[in-house]
This record gives C-alpha cells, sequence and structure tokens, in this order.
C-alpha cells in the first residue's frame, strides 16, 4: 500500500482516481487504533472510506490491519484534520464525517489546536455534501457543550436527534478508547446531524501556487552571509515565519525555515547559490516535500529582503513570488 500524506497528494485531491472506483465518501478523522475506522469500511462496502491521523504508530498499525484483512475500500492520509480538510477535498464531497473523541485542548494557549471550532466546522460543512452526515463523539461534557452550541449555531447543519447530544448510539462499534472510557466508568455524548440545503459557507479548496524563486544580485559573498545570518521571526498577518538556521556547504547555503500558516506548517529548506558573479539564486529545496503556499512565498520574500539588507548595492533583479494580499 503506498504510504499517503496531504504533502505528497495531489491538491486537491480525485479520491474516485485514488481508490479506482467512483463512490460515497466517507471520512474518519482521528482514527487512533483503527477500530471503528474498519468497521466503517466493513459496513460500507460500496463506500471510499478514508482515514486522517497525524499519529504515526497508529498510521503504520492501521496500514498493516487493511493490508492484513485485505480490505479494498479502506486508506489512511498522515495530516491534520486542518490540512487535510482545506487542501484535499473539494467543496460537497464527503457524504459522511466522524469525529471520534478529539483532543480537548482545554488550556487557552492550545486553544488553536480544538478541531470543534467555528473556522474548522465551516470548511467541514463546506465539504460535506448536502444530505451528508457529520457525527461527533466525546467523553468530556465541557466538550460535549461547547460543542452543542457550536453545532446549534451553525446553518448548514440540521440535528438528527430531539436532543443536543445522546447518550447511546445503537448499532455503534465502540473505538478503543470509548471501551476504556466505558470501563472506567465515563459517559460519552454522541452528536448527529446532517447537511441540509442552505449555501454552505465559501470555503474552496487551497491549490498549490508555482514555486517561489528569486534572483539576488550582490556584492557579498556566499561565506559573507552566512556569517550574516542570524535567526529571526516574522509576522504577515496569519502566518508565522521563523528563520532557525543557516548551513554553509560548497558553493551553497541551506537556509531554514519554519512556516506555519492557518491550515499548514511546514519545515523546510531554502538553498542559496552562486549562478554568476555576484549572482545568487534562491529556491526551495525538495527535502521534506515542501507545498508551494501563500506562507513559503511570504518566507521567500522575506529572505530575500534580508538578502538586500545586507549591502546597500544589493538588490532583486528577478522573481517569482506571490506579493502580499
Amino acid at each position: 500500500m503506498r504510504k499517503l500524506s496531504s504533502l505528497t497528494l495531489p491538491w486537491p485531491t480525485d479520491w474516485a482516481e485514488l481508490f479506482g472506483a467512483e463512490r460515497p465518501l466517507i471520512v474518519e478523522i482521528g482514527f487512533g487504533y483503527g477500530q471503528f475506522l474498519l468497521h466503517l469500511a466493513q459496513q460500507h462496502p460500496d463506500a471510499n472510506v478514508l482515514g486522517i491521523e497525524i499519529a504515526n504508530r497508529c498510521l503504520t498499525h492501521v496500514e498493516a490491519a487493511i493490508d492484513r484483512r485485505r480490505i479494498a475500500n479502506a486508506r489512511v492520509v498522515h495530516s491534520t484534520a486542518e490540512t487535510a480538510l482545506h487542501h484535499l477535498f473539494q467543496p460537497a464531497t464527503i457524504n459522511q464525517l466522524h469525529i471520534n473523541f478529539p483532543d480537548p485542548w482545554f488550556k487557552k494557549k492550545h486553544g488553536h489546536r480544538r478541531l470543534m471550532q467555528r473556522d474548522t466546522l465551516d470548511v467541514m460543512v463546506n465539504r460535506l455534501k448536502p444530505g451528508g452526515r457529520f457525527y461527533l463523539a466525546t467523553d468530556i461534557i465541557e466538550y460535549a457543550q461547547m460543542s452543542a452550541d457550536l453545532l446549534a449555531a451553525t446553518p448548514g447543519l440540521d440535528n438528527l436527534m430531539l436532543t443536543p447530544w445522546a447518550n447511546e448510539m445503537p448499532g455503534r462499534v465502540p473505538t478503543r478508547y470509548e471501551g476504556k472510557a466505558a470501563r472506567q466508568g465515563r459517559e460519552s455524548y454522541y452528536f448527529a446531524y446532517r447537511r441540509n440545503d442552505q449555501p454552505p459557507p465559501a470555503v474552496p479548496a487551497v491549490k498549490e501556487l508555482p514555486m517561489p524563486h528569486m534572483i539576488v544580485h550582490s556584492p557579498l559573498s556566499l561565506d559573507a552571509m552566512f556569517h550574516a545570518f542570524t535567526p529571526a521571526q516574522h509576522r504577515e498577518g496569519d502566518t508565522y515565519v521563523s528563520f532557525l538556521y543557516a548551513y554553509s556547504g560548497r558553493n551553497v547555503l541551506l537556509l531554514e525555515v519554519f512556516v506555519k500558516e492557518p491550515t499548514i506548517d511546514q519545515h523546510v529548506a531554502f538553498l542559496l547559490s552562486e549562478r554568476a558573479p555576484h549572482e545568487f539564486s534562491l529556491r526551495l529545496s525538495t527535502m521534506g516535500h515542501p507545498r508551494s503556499t501563500p506562507g513559503l512565498h511570504a518566507a521567500a520574500r522575506l529572505l530575500g529582503n534580508w538578502l538586500t539588507s545586507l549591502h546597500p548595492d544589493a538588490r532583486v533583479v528577478t522573481e517569482m513570488v506571490k506579493d502580499e494580499d
């Protein structure tokens, strides 16, 4: 089975082509050790069942189980939920979306990591087909209450229950965590919603930009630039760029950069090489499968600004960098 990742799959992904058949698409976000995901695949042999997970141990475990059981209609993708939802899925392409026992992230400084929040729920609604189903399960009452308020304020979803949630879901196969919670006497809270016909929030799939590239003229040598490098942090709107380290090689500098955007984090390297006397090429290295996003274009532009600041005669000769919005 080919390993799948949001950093290597097309943006957006043609799921019918990947699975080899045009079938309803069922997605579980954060599938853990896969009991629920594998049950979905066996329960819905006429559907394409996709799991999104960030933990490598869980991915390896479930990939092996899919191979061992020869389950042809299930695949798993290494990705955060936000990156997968924004970059891999077109609007109105998901028939069922399942979230089981997400991390609550209750500390204030971790609130941005919480899956159930307005921006992320809006993209989920956008990606669901009209008539599609949204399911959520948690064993934390505060998370249930927060989610109930959030879902009730979402015009694109209709509650399939008479109450905000239920404490039982007949016919449901428990997850590993869910079984542990039940044995320890913790109650679970289940939500079931239907995507209605109201216009969803406008959240287009994020597509990849051309790779950033810049030619800089400078009287300085690569060695002088290397010794002038200092770590630095920059913020442009919702994008955070951190210059981490510089490494010197034969006729090249490698500049290590971290870029955090609302939908994706990337740890990348830019290469600075001398292409002619006093003329330098700045481009992305292919290490780590970088994806050309507005944040990486911002990083390239900031690196160009840094290079031209090192000498009064330095200047940008040509650039293929997306301007700030």
